[in-house]
């Protein structure tokens, strides 16, 4: 066995003998690093003669190139092993159950929001949406309503402080979402159809009442349009919401914004405390509604010799607690999460028109 042949043998021992990767490490420095002996052996080439060249230079690099080989095979086998090892040490049983996960749930009141909008939306109705702070103007005297309402006075709805001296008109937290009906029709004009859900605010706090909550009105503005245009909304609304064929009643009411105006109550029963919607003798008011007053569409520059229409509000989180048992509004805002497990929706429970929810 000549010269090659024994260095090749001896660096193929050693590195076959290397215990862990820190040793092989040593060795590959040993060997192939800056001052290694085969690197060194390489730039011994230089001094040879040509005849010494070509016998030297092939026999190093291939023993470079096996040298190297066996490294990175030994690097493996000693990460296999490695692996190997820990696997063993930390067993573990894959077929045992896994831990419980909570998942999150849907608030009822973004579920029925989606609810609403979906079934809107199958009858052409679209979405518009306007800032929750919002001017007197647009809050009250566009919408008809005098300076001695009595929903005007601080006792009932929530003002934004002035400092003294400061004469900017006054500025409120909305009482209601028909703000964004003037503002839609400002920007848009006649004809339209939409609906406006949102959170809205009033100085109340009691089972059925709290100080902020959630409405949805609708709008539709056109050359035809009558009560009667409004009456198959809502029935239609109510009973793609509830699920089965809901009949409603008009009361003759007053509301500043429209003329003429009218509560809505919807059929109902009541068993051992429990409303069931859709069948019985009984009704339960549900909304407000009418014909939008000539003087709202002036205010929003709609021509009322040329269009009318229909406006209707009612509480979002109202309608969700008749059709999901929840019997008081106060335990909307809690933030107690017994209660939201238990009446919240999953993400997959997707509201559609043709799913019932």
């Amino acid at each position: 066995m000549d010269g090659w042949d024994q260095l090749k043998s001896d660096w193929l021992a050693r590195i076959g003998a290397a215990a862990d990767e820190t040793a092989l490490e040593d060795l590959r420095v040993a060997a192939l690093g800056k001052k290694g002996e085969i690197s060194l052996k390489m730039r011994e080439l230089g001094g040879m003669s040509a005849e010494d060249r070509q016998v030297a230079g092939p026999a190093l690099n291939a023993l470079k190139d096996e040298v190297t080989t066996a490294l990175a095979a030994k690097k493996a086998a000693l990460g296999d092993a490695a692996l190997d090892a820990r696997l063993r040490a930390e067993w573990l049983d894959v077929s045992l159950p896994a831990r419980h996960r909570r998942m999150g749930t849907i608030h009822p009141v973004s579920q029925v929001t989606e609810e609403v909008t979906a079934i809107f939306a199958d009858m052409g109705f679209a979405v518009a949406e306007g800032p929750q702070v919002e001017t007197d103007w647009y809050n009250f005297d566009a919408l008809n309503i005098p300076g001695h309402h009595p929903a005007r006075a601080e006792m009932d709805t929530f003002y934004t402080h002035r400092a003294p001296g400061d004469d900017r008109p006054p500025h409120v937290l909305r009482t209601h979402t028909s703000p964004v009906q003037i503002r839609y029709m400002e920007a848009h004009g006649a004809p339209t159809r939409i609906i406006a859900p949102g959170r809205v605010y009033r100085a109340d706090y009691d089972q059925t009442h709290t100080p902020m909550f959630h409405q949805v009105e609708g709008l539709a503005i056109d050359r035809d349009i009558s009560m009667a245009n409004l009456k198959w909304v809502l029935e239609s609304f109510f009973s793609a919401y509830f699920g089965t064929n809901v009949r409603t009643r008009f009361r003759a009411s007053h509301f500043p914004f429209t003329e003429p105006s009218a509560e809505v109550d919807i059929q109902c029963s009541w068993e051992g405390g429990t409303v069931k919607v859709g069948e019985g003798n009984d009704w339960l008011e549900v909304l407000g509604s009418g014909m939008v007053h000539p003087k709202v569409l002036q205010a929003a520059g709609v021509d009322p010799s040329q269009w009318q229409g229909f406006a209707f509000g009612m509480g979002i989180d109202r309608i969700a607690m008749l059709k999901y048992g929840i019997p008081d509004l106060r335990a909307f805002f809690d933030s107690d999460l017994r209660w939201l497990r238990h009446y919240g929706f999953s993400a997959l429970q997707v509201p559609a028109v043709h799913s019932g929810v």
